[in-house]
């Protein structure tokens, strides 16, 4: 496809039964504006400003098919308790013209006893190096459990109005610890080969398509490798990709990179805020955070596009499914460039952080460049409420003059 022949970025697509608006997905980013776990005026106002700032549709980050399966607190948990609240969310959101997906997602490896009051678990035993907490192998029966878990939690996504469901496969928590030879080490057919390995995150994306049917569109965010030595790479990744469109349960794959264990710097590049997160540990820990930051959180450079090399590689896999690319993506021209490389919808993370009407812009003036500075202080955000610290709107809230007034709101639409 040469470049007079790239379609518009930001002209209607199909997802499944969505038509969104436009290819631009804002991606799942902790969010913090939850303290009971249950949907707030703030959250609300969180994902608006992304439906009035021009994105096709935006990502409920983290939302979990049990309280077992929470990675942090004041997650919001898929159930009767949380339809009301997410029913008010979806409605703001399709009333600013976007559509909207819940991730649904099981923490495993990732999750502490100190949070959910239960050991972890995990495909084989397994300690958390981050955190140094041990995690149990989980039984078979559990195992079938959290998959009736995500079917559940996507009935109510689709009660709630959703548009789409995002099963979270990635970055280590439990169906992306299964798929690592690190951590998985079962002797049982959820073990030891790749088509072995990759049997839950088949069977969860399965009953989740039973579960929804046609009603809302199924993506998986899927790990491309993880980083790690002895982990996930790109080889194996692409025949988990394989086989989950084989099976036709997905209408789209989001490719990601890291992991939430080790090393998280490898998912999100860039500048390494180690001041911020010393500010955010007990004060006997500075010290140690100091001096181990760069090998506990890894040092990789940051460039546009950089999950590009290994995605492109996915492309002629899929006959079924479409692809989502992630990492990176700040401009117009990284939008056409993922649509001219097989990408269907390319999703955006720091760069809407940072300017929630950046779509909006780029609609305006091609030549738009992001004011992203891929600082990364916003990661240390997430202990609290997740923003961009360069913008004094997120992280302080509206000033008390006359350009906060409502007018002047509806003006900025």
């Amino acid at each position: 496809m040469n470049p007079a022949e790239t379609p518009d970025p930001f002209a209607p697509v199909d997802l499944g039964p969505a038509r969104l608006r436009n290819r631009v997905v804002k991606a799942a980013t902790s969010e913090g504006r939850s303290p009971d776990g249950l949907v707030t005026d703030d959250l609300v106002e969180f994902h608006r400003a992304y439906a009035a700032g021009g994105v096709g549709m935006t990502t409920v980050a983290y939302c979990c098919v049990s309280p077992q399966g929470a990675s942090a607190p004041g997650q919001i948990v898929m159930s009767e308790a949380a339809l009301p609240g997410l029913r008010r969310l979806t409605e703001a959101v399709h009333e600013e013209g976007a559509a909207i997906s819940a991730q649904l997602g099981h923490a495993g490896v990732v999750a502490s006893k100190k949070l959910t009051g239960v050991t972890p678990v995990s495909p084989s035993r397994f300690v958390n190096p981050a955190s140094m907490a041990y995690c149990r192998e989980i039984t078979r029966a559990e195992i079938v459990e959290v998959i009736d878990q995500f079917g559940r939690a996507a009935q109510v996504a689709v009660d709630a109005g959703f548009d789409a469901v995002e099963l979270h496969f990635g970055h280590l928590y439990l169906p992306s610890s299964f798929l690592s030879p690190l951590i998985n080490r079962r002797k049982d057919d959820y073990g030891g080969t790749i088509d072995n390995r990759s049997r839950l995150v088949r069977e969860i994306a399965r009953h989740v398509r039973n579960v929804v049917g046609s009603e809302i569109a199924v993506i998986a965010k899927l790990n491309m490798d993880d980083g790690l030595p002895g982990g996930i790479w790109v080889d194996e990744a692409l025949r988990t990709a394989q086989l989950l469109d084989a099976d036709q349960s997905l209408d789209a794959i989001e490719l990601t990179q890291g992991s939430s264990v080790f090393k998280p710097m490898y998912l999100f590049r860039g500048d390494i805020p180690v001041r911020e997160f010393t500010q955010v540990v007990p004060r006997p820990m500075r010290a140690g955070v100091r001096l181990t930051a760069k090998w506990t959180m890894g040092a990789y450079p940051y460039e546009d596009l950089y999950m590009l090399e290994a995605a492109r590689q996915f492309v002629p896999v899929m006959r079924n499914t479409k692809l989502i690319l992630l990492g990176g993506i700040t401009n117009r021209a990284h939008l056409e460039t993922g649509i001219r490389e097989g990408f269907h919808l390319m999703a955006m993370g720091r760069a809407l952080l940072r300017e929630p009407d950046l779509v909006n812009r780029m609609i305006d003036d091609p030549d738009t460049k992001s004011r992203c500075t891929h600082n990364n202080k916003c990661m240390v955000t997430v202990f609290g409420r997740t923003h961009c610290v360069l913008d004094p709107v997120q992280r302080y809230g509206a000033a008390s003059s006359a350009e906060s007034s409502p007018q002047a709101s509806v003006r900025a639409r």
